[in-house]
């Protein structure tokens, strides 16, 4: 083994005596005693899977290059079990969203039927909450308001939607209607922020149940506020930085997990 591939297999020694010498420490703590994996390398194995768009066999085949060995549904069950909790505790930690609100739906194919993702992000594309409803009627955009109104605990100054009549029904029933706009072209950040659910949808070959979706999308969209910086936005120094603290914050919920 020479050069470049020495170095390669080197650093993948290290990474996996790193996630393990760390994940070891508290593991009774976290109640990790029935895993045979300690919580480091579970973590990974679940920030991978969140933060990019692979499937579980992907994540699978890249840990299997650092020396750690298990299959795609150890990775399924660990997502499952874990991510919904470190979902809630990124949430918890995340400031108050702003004051415009975009809302939108998107249809789901599920086991041969078609169902509605209601999708709710601020103006600066946090993602604030999302639902998956069989109906794209009033009562499926109220329960979404509703749902909203309640988690943050104050009303938007201004709800963004599209032209369906459905939102503008539903803001008359909880009398924020004048804060109702409607446009074609308004609710774009409400449209493009369902993109990085289509990209999973189809490496996920599509979703099994309103459930399964209904916990992914929402441990989904906890992981993807807390790493979406906005490159496009900044420059390369404020990028690292922010990259920097999405990553120390990710580190801070998963040791408490």
């Amino acid at each position: 083994m020479k050069g470049p591939c020495l170095a390669w297999h080197c650093h993948g020694v290290c990474d996996l005596r790193f996630l393990w010498r760390v994940g070891s420490q508290g593991d009774e703590k976290n109640s990790y005693s029935s895993y045979r994996f300690p919580p480091g390398i579970v973590h990974r194995a679940i920030w991978l899977y969140l933060r990019f768009t692979l499937s579980l066999r992907d994540v699978e085949d890249l840990l299997s290059e650092r020396g750690i060995g298990l299959s795609y549904e150890s990775i399924r069950r660990w997502v499952n079990h874990f991510g919904s909790l470190i979902a809630a505790d990124l949430r918890q930690r995340r400031p108050k969203p702003h004051t415009t609100w975009h809302l939108d739906e998107v249809y789901l194919k599920i086991d041969g039927r078609m169902v509605y993702l209601w999708r709710a992000v601020d103006a600066e594309g946090e993602v604030l909450d999302v639902l998956v409803q069989a109906k794209r009627n009033k009562q499926a955009a109220l329960k979404l308001m509703r749902k909203l109104l309640k988690k943050f605990g104050f009303v938007p100054q201004v709800l963004v939607t599209d032209h369906l009549p459905s939102y503008h029904a539903a803001a008359r029933g909880l009398g924020i209607e004048k804060r109702h706009e409607r446009g074609r072209w308004q609710n774009n950040r409400a449209e493009n922020s369902h993109q990085p659910t289509r990209r999973r949808e189809r490496k996920m070959q599509g979703f099994k149940s309103r459930g399964s979706a209904q916990r992914f999308l929402s441990t989904h969209a906890a992981v993807y506020n807390t790493f979406n910086v906005e490159r496009h936005l900044t420059s390369a120094s404020t990028h690292r930085t922010f990259r920097a603290a999405a990553m120390a914050t990710w580190r801070e919920v998963t040791a408490a997990a």
